[in-house]
């Protein structure tokens, strides 16, 4: 299970390096002390949610998005193979209809 802290410092970090900002940079846009931001990146600070949305704020998304959790490399690969096996189960079942149509025809 992912540690909802662990998630939130992630995304953070991330999004503040997307956006090339310095955690001073990331506190003056959100209107808090860098050491908090230094805390909230190490999972030691949970922010409020008004201090999530100021964050989200200054990274131009949703503070929802602050929680995503990114795929594993494994359940991007379950999915792809799902997805595979859906679309040759869709063509056999096409061509199945197709030679079962033109045999009956004749």
């Amino acid at each position: 299970m992912t540690n909802i802290r662990n998630v939130l410092a992630d995304n953070i970090k991330e999004n503040r390096r997307k956006c090339g900002f310095s955690q001073s940079k990331l506190a003056e846009k959100a209107g808090i002390s860098t050491q908090y931001i230094a805390m909230i990146e190490l999972s030691r600070q949970f922010p409020t949610p008004e201090v999530l949305q100021r964050i989200a704020t200054a990274f131009s998304i949703e503070a929802h998005e602050l929680f995503v959790v990114p795929p594993s490399l494994e359940s991007s690969i379950e999915r792809l193979h799902k997805d595979i096996i859906r679309e040759i189960r869709e063509v056999i079942f096409e061509v199945l209809e197709k030679a079962l149509a033109d045999k009956y025809k004749r």
